[in-house]
């Protein structure tokens, strides 16, 4: 999620045309989500090397005209240039142009009068629309939960009650025979010790403090049901579906990792069972009904990197930025599994994606190392040309990288026992990617201004880099069970392309195109940093940008693939920004996309400080529109955008500069006298 300060302390001076309504991220976020991240080098030190460096000054359009680069692009494993590209002078295809941008009514699902930002403390929707607050942190899930007392809280309390910091949800059918209609899945990403409990001391927290934090992490699993005359969706607490997953949840190891000894600690001798899951942030639904989710920022939860005697495992926690001293947290104090100094594996077995079954509350949910280990964002699996499951993750980290996982065995439709128990072993076995860009302008053009090249966008090609297969590793000098679980290090050496923060990745309903959130990164161009590329154009990168990417063949499974920049965020009137040619006096600002997702319609949303809609064909494509803004140093969150309702997260209402229990950032959305709570939001037409 959003970890950078300049993500919106510096975004007030560079966007100056409308208030914005969250324009200062605070430092307790930073502290809290990610651990002062920003304030810190950024982990990835590789020198790996653009292709564009390989070319230097030279036109690759000429180059290619001539033939020249072939043989070079060969040798370096890289894609040519798109057709267009080689034709000297590029265009941008039918698809991607519009003559008369701004002309024609707006696509269905974007009919609404854009919210203008504002400092209320509240959710701000478009006239014509209801809202209500669905669950909020410490409403009942389990049977026995008491009602939420802020002054009263308890570890067996909060370990059936909703968490803390609602990220990513997911919105899974249910059978007619159910109490409820639909299940809500939703990721509890972090904790605000400080504006949760009364009397907090970050220097010496208590234990019943830290323990209440561990079970407010995790996952709920909840059975909702509509109102069909309000529209309202209406928890069922204490349904037999609805569950509780926190920090002390055993989970399973599973996939060609496991049982490695990089995995084993003393109290797992076996590398096959975790304790709980950490720092839960985007997420998908695979075909067989199953939710994954993300462990992000999982690296803060741990402490005492210095202590690590060995040098090459001291190197490999630097990789991950693991701290050296003591925990923001301080959980160290009271479990011996995050103190590197006792335990240098325990971070190991975080940092990946786990996989639960919402259906069945008594599965053990898994890890799945297959999927590589680094901060994941995002898991939305697609489906290749011949049934296998393709999935694409983002690493969100400057100058880190973006990835994809392609099953071995192709996915079975039914619902069957046979049929289930195959799929959910298909992210087990597989073949794990990372992306290399090639941009198809001269390098010249991409200076770090931001500015379009001549040919008129941020366009090129690209391939896959296969790192490791079953208990093949394709990276020269790692065994294969150290490419899954030091992933970062095996794509620095493959030559991956170092991004802007790669967060969500999701593939269009339609098209199966994929959309990629690029959310910022202050160091591009920085003394002594990696410069710009023409995926990653702007040095300073403070606002982001989305980037289309297109499979070769439409075919997940492919090794090649072409891209484009699609918006480049930030003031409109701001010659470095672009909104995929539309009328930039015509777009609500927006900065730092994060979590985004799709309508019915095909309509692109993406969520930061507010939720934003950007239809990406047609006339209206880059005509991107706020629809909400949530209350103060609060963040839009897991967004789920259906032609019924919309439904939000709002995470960390409160989270100002000097806020605590005791004076309280936000009174959200209880009101007056209360303490700010983190809620998931339906909004619909009223």
């Amino acid at each position: 999620m959003l970890e950078q300060p300049e993500s919106r302390t510096d975004r007030s001076a560079n966007l100056p045309v409308l208030p914005s309504h969250n324009t200062a991220r605070s430092a307790l976020t930073c502290r809290y989500r990610c651990g002062d991240a920003c304030s810190h080098d950024a982990p990835n030190r590789s020198l790996n090397t653009y292709f564009g460096d390989i070319v230097h000054q030279v036109s690759r359009r000429g180059a290619l005209k001539s033939g020249a680069v072939l043989a070079l692009a060969a040798a370096a494993g890289t894609a040519v240039a798109t057709p267009a590209a080689a034709s000297g002078k590029a265009t941008t295809p039918a698809a991607h142009r519009g003559p008369d941008r701004g002309a024609g009514r707006l696509p269905r699902g974007l009919r609404f009068e854009a919210v203008p930002p504002n400092t209320a403390d509240a959710v701000t929707v478009p006239a014509g629309y209801a809202q209500q607050v669905v669950i909020r942190w410490g409403d009942p899930v389990l049977r026995g939960a008491p009602r939420f007392d802020a002054r009263r809280q308890s570890v067996a309390a909060q370990s059936r009650q909703f968490g803390y910091n609602c990220d990513y949800m997911a919105l899974l059918d249910l059978p007619a025979h159910c109490h409820g209609d639909q299940l809500l899945v939703v990721n509890h990403e972090y904790t605000n010790e400080e504006i949760m409990f009364f009397g907090y001391d970050p220097a010496n927290p208590t234990r019943e403090q830290v323990e209440i934090a561990w079970a407010a992490h995790g996952l709920t699993v909840l059975s909702v049901r509509t109102d069909r005359r309000s529209g309202r969706l209406r928890p069922i607490s204490g349904d037999a579906l609805n569950r509780r997953i926190t920090a002390t949840t055993p989970f399973e190891l599973t996939g060609p990792a496991a049982g490695s000894d990089l995995l084993k600690t003393s109290a797992d001798p076996a590398g096959r069972t975790v304790l709980g899951t950490l720092n839960n942030c985007g997420g998908g639904v695979t075909p067989w009904g199953t939710v994954l989710s993300g462990e992000e920022n999982f690296n803060q939860y741990f402490a005492n990197a210095a202590a690590v005697a060995d040098p090459v495992a001291k190197q490999r926690l630097a990789r991950y930025g693991l701290p050296s001293g003591a925990s923001q947290r301080k959980w160290e104090r009271f479990d011996p599994r995050f103190d590197l100094g006792k335990e240098p594996n325990e971070a190991n077995r975080h940092g990946w994606i786990v996989e639960i079954d919402p259906y069945d509350p008594d599965s053990v949910p898994r890890k799945r190392t297959a999927l590589g280990r680094f901060k994941h964002e995002a898991a939305e699996p697609r489906l290749t040309s011949d049934g296998r499951v393709a999935l694409y993750m983002g690493d969100d980290e400057r100058f880190d990288y973006l990835y994809k996982f392609v099953s071995t065995h192709r996915f079975k439709k039914g619902k069957g026992r046979a049929a289930r128990e195959h799929n959910l072993r298909l992210l087990d076995e597989g073949t794990l990617y990372v992306a290399k860009f090639t941009g198809d302008s001269p390098i010249a053009e991409i200076d770090g201004t931001g500015i379009l090249p001549e040919d008129g966008d941020f366009a090129g090609s690209g391939t896959w880099i296969p790192l490791v297969t079953g208990n093949t590793s394709h990276v020269a000098g790692m065994a294969a069970d150290e490419v899954y679980v030091f992933t970062r290090l095996a794509a620095d050496k493959a030559g991956a392309t170092k991004m802007d923060r790669p967060e969500d990745v999701e593939p269009h309903p339609h098209t199966g195109r994929l959309y990629v959130a690029l959310t910022n990164n202050k160091d591009r161009g920085a003394v002594g940093k990696t410069g710009p590329d023409e995926a990653n154009p702007r040095n300073g990168n403070k606002h982001g940008h989305i980037l289309e990417l297109d499979e070769r063949r439409a075919d997940a499974a492919a090794t090649s693939f072409s891209w484009r920049l699609m918006l480049v965020c930030g003031d409109p009137k701001d010659p470095s920004t672009y909104f995929a040619g539309f009328e930039k006096s015509q777009v609500s600002q927006i900065s730092c996309p994060d979590n985004i997702a799709f309508d019915e319609h095909g309509n692109l949303w993406l969520a930061t400080d507010g939720l934003f809609a950007v239809p990406v064909t047609g006339p209206h494509r880059g005509h991107v529109k706020q629809f909400l803004t949530v209350p103060k140093g609060a963040e839009t969150c897991g967004p789920i955008i259906t032609d019924d309702r919309i439904l939000i997260a709002a995470q960390h209402p409160g989270e100002i500069d000097g806020a605590t229990t005791e004076n309280p950032g936000s009174a959200w959305p209880d009101g007056p006298g209360t303490v700010p709570r983190p809620s998931v939001v339906a909004v619909w037409e009223s």
